[in-house]
């Protein structure tokens, strides 16, 4: 079988054609070892690249050949081991581990094949099949984001934007247009002297030494054309045109109470972590609002969301309306797509569990285009849960998982931001 392999650089890669066409070929499996390597991770990890295996089962380039045909059964003579029919058990052997002691068996193997991933790649595959739930276009908004376009031709730019192929053409009819009469003269001038010099005449008459000036006047003329003028010269034109864009602004709200302990609060920043990765990863024009609460809520930066100690009682609802003032202060108009997740151990005045609930199916819930909230709790549903539980009957756009250990803030976080169906 031949192979053929394109080797061109690339920039300053080379082979980057193949290495795409090995990662589309093998996608499943290349899914399927970074599914492997993110269990093995931490979240704060997840954004560097991976050595993925993929059996070389997989990657065996098919073969062909010329076979018997049919079914052939034959047992050699003098075999004592075997009878015709028996089945032979696969042979022991290793995937080269690397572990434990050397064996006498004359049987090789092969190792899988292990390549690795780019930072950019592993993030490609990690967030492929994720996005932010119902992000519609509710104003297109003036932004200061550009594209670039063609548009025809000018006759100045830089040399590196010349376009050879219009400017031939160009010149080509510059040269038509310019030199047309002096070739319709020599045409003539050309035939009258043939016909002179047919009919007889001698070759110092008059007229056809006028004739032979003429026509080599006319030659010079046509030879003085240039090839190429600098007027003949074209340049792509590009401008750059007003690319429009939604706005979209994610809602992170954290419970820091007294009963939010070092290990929940530890898997809700996990969470968060993740979520601002995949944020700043997919999405381009979204800003992002940290909200953090006890009995008292507020608006604080991403190192103070992350690492500040403060704690106290807990009063959901006043990061409730806080959010509500901020859309209305800053993301209001229908101008921008608001997304809100809330992380809390579900732990609230019952009370103030009660307004939490009508706060978000009032007032909040009619202003945001998906509003998450994830309970981070060992044990039964609390009492904001519970209320909380009753806001999907009004709203659907509302979705609720629980998190019990930090092992599942992965499958959660895909099951809150997977795809909607078309």
């Amino acid at each position: 079988m031949t192979y053929l392999i394109d080797r061109r650089l690339q920039g300053k890669n080379k082979s980057a054609v193949n290495r795409e066409r090995f990662l589309r070929r093998y996608k499943s499996q290349i899914k399927d070892a970074v599914g492997r390597a993110i269990k093995g991770r931490s979240i704060t990890d997840i954004e560097n690249g991976e050595k993925v295996s993929i059996p070389v089962k997989d990657v065996n380039e098919p073969s062909f050949g010329h076979a018997h045909g049919g079914v052939w059964e034959v047992v050699n003579p003098g075999n004592q081991e075997y009878q015709k029919g028996d089945q032979i058990a696969r042979p022991k052997g290793g995937g080269g581990a690397g572990r434990g002691k050397a064996g006498n068996s004359d049987q090789t193997t092969e190792d899988d094949f292990i390549f690795e991933l780019s930072r950019e790649e592993f993030m490609n595959y990690f967030f492929e099949d994720l996005e932010l739930p119902n992000l519609v276009k509710t104003q297109l908004t003036a932004t200061t984001d550009f594209k670039t376009q063609r548009a025809g031709y000018t006759v100045s730019g830089t040399p590196s934007n010349i376009h050879v192929l219009r400017s031939l053409r160009g010149a080509l009819g510059r040269r038509i247009a310019v030199g047309g009469p002096s070739r319709r003269q020599l045409a003539e001038a050309e035939l009258e002297l043939e016909t002179l010099l047919l009919d007889g005449a001698p070759l110092d008459a008059p007229r056809v030494v006028e004739l032979k000036k003429l026509i080599h006047h006319l030659h010079t003329r046509l030879l003085a054309i240039p090839f190429i003028d600098p007027f003949d010269l074209r340049y792509s034109n590009r401008i750059k045109v007003p690319k429009p864009m939604t706005q979209a602004v994610m809602f992170c709200i954290m419970d820091v109470s007294g009963s939010m302990d070092e290990q929940r609060k530890d898997t809700a920043k996990r969470f968060f972590i993740l979520l601002y990765l995949f944020l700043k990863r997919v999405y381009d024009k979204i800003d992002v609002v940290f909200i953090r609460h006890h009995t008292a809520a507020a608006e604080v930066d991403e190192h103070e969301f992350f690492h500040s100690r403060e704690s106290g009682g807990t009063v959901v609802s006043s990061a409730l309306n806080l959010l509500n003032k901020i859309i209305d202060e800053r993301y209001g108009a229908g101008q921008w797509n608001s997304y809100v997740a809330q992380a809390s151990d579900g732990d609230n005045w019952d009370n103030d569990s009660v307004l939490c609930r009508q706060l978000l199916t009032n007032t909040i819930m009619p202003k945001v285009q998906y509003y998450t909230y994830v309970e981070i709790t060992d044990g039964p549903p609390q009492n904001l849960w519970e209320q909380y539980a009753q806001v999907p009957d009004h709203h659907r756009h509302f979705a609720m998982q629980k998190i019990v250990t930090p092992a599942d803030i992965y499958p959660v976080f895909r099951e809150l931001f997977k795809k909607q169906p078309k």
